[in-house]
């Protein structure tokens, strides 16, 4: 019962700051994504249970919102590791020997694309470029860019993400 009971206080708990999120974005000119982008600063991911929050404060159907949420690659519906690796998988790394990195990545980390390992170490992610075709292949740690990844570097950081 006890478990239960905290279970049903920790949805409480993320419900009521997700109203506080929305109310103090609703207002603002096209208000659905800064709201996106509120519960994700907050919760490190969107809870889904707060998408019928959102949908109902904004008078949206509940696909808008999720057509909107499941668009966007850089929401999460639940808690990323504590570190996010994201590989950049468009034509100009993939023309630089991007995808031999990508299955890599995914034998090194032991995880495939958009999961987080059982010890919440590390979360892969794919995305669809970076912004450095010039320094293809490249890639995303924890916010930080590289360019030119190579399977040393690579390595290096399936070490430093699992410490």
């Amino acid at each position: 019962m006890e478990m239960q009971t905290a279970g049903t206080n920790k949805r409480a708990d993320i419900a009521a700051r997700a109203i506080e999120i929305i109310d103090q974005n609703k207002s603002a000119e096209g208000p659905l994504l800064p709201i996106l982008h509120g519960l994700q600063e907050e919760f490190g991911y969107v809870p889904p249970e707060t998408l019928p929050l959102v949908a109902n404060a904004l008078n949206l159907s509940r696909a808008e919102v999720h057509g909107v949420f499941t668009f966007y690659h850089d929401y999460r519906s639940h808690p990323a590791g504590r570190h996010v690796l994201r590989i950049c998988r468009a034509e100009a790394c993939q023309s630089m020997g991007g995808d031999a990195l990508a299955e890599r990545a995914v034998e090194l980390l032991g995880i495939d694309w958009s999961e987080t390992s059982a010890d919440g170490a590390v979360t892969l992610e794919p995305v669809y470029c970076l912004g450095l075709c010039a320094c293809a292949p490249a890639a995303m740690l924890d916010g930080e860019m590289i360019g030119r990844l190579d399977d040393e570097q690579l390595q290096e950081i399936a070490t430093e993400v699992r410490l």
